[in-house]
């Protein structure tokens, strides 16, 4: 239930309703904490949510058409939530960090390659790419910090909440013994 409600703090911070600074979103973290919790017949649910987002974002908060860059960002959400399942089984720290560090490379890298080939921003050279990668940089940053923080803190939380109701079981089963 935990994977849920870290996919709708990302979907309300996603769409704006939840103000944080421009690209700190919880979105690859909580990608990746469902990924890992969830099972795989329930991993296009936080992919669904977020691409919604996205086309009213897009359509109706800016008034943009929705693009073929969208689609790439959507397979995104799918690979990370892929990623996490296949690549955090075992939980220790650097495994999750390493995951959301890989998300926010990854993500910088192939939605700034989108815009670059979608968009009309820059010329279709590899200095226009380069251009595009250097415009992007300021929003990098946020998504470096905001992709370790959010990670660690959902996990960590998954792992103090689960530590908590083992506990709580352990006691239980322990006053049915005696």
């Amino acid at each position: 239930m935990l994977a849920y409600l870290f996919v709708i703090l990302a979907v309300a911070v996603h769409i704006r309703f939840i103000a944080l600074p421009f690209s700190f979103t919880p979105v690859v973290a909580a990608l990746l904490y469902f990924g890992a919790r969830m099972p795989r017949k329930q991993m296009w649910i936080p992919v669904a949510l977020l691409a919604a987002s996205d086309v009213y974002l897009t359509r109706v908060t800016y008034g943009y058409p929705v693009t073929a860059d969208h689609l790439v960002t959507w397979a995104f959400y799918a690979a990370m939530v892929l990623f996490g399942s296949v690549l955090i089984k075992g939980f220790s720290p650097l495994r999750i960090g390493a995951a959301a560090l890989t998300g926010s490379v990854s993500f910088f890298l192939i939605s700034n390659f989108a815009v670059w080939m979608v968009w009309h921003l820059y010329p279709k050279t590899f200095s226009g790419l380069m251009t595009c990668y250097v415009a992007g940089l300021p929003f990098f940053r946020n998504a470096v910090a905001s992709d370790l923080l959010f990670t660690a803190a959902f996990f960590a939380i998954g792992y103090l909440v689960s530590l908590r109701s083992s506990n709580e079981s352990a006691v239980a089963a322990a006053d049915r013994t005696q």
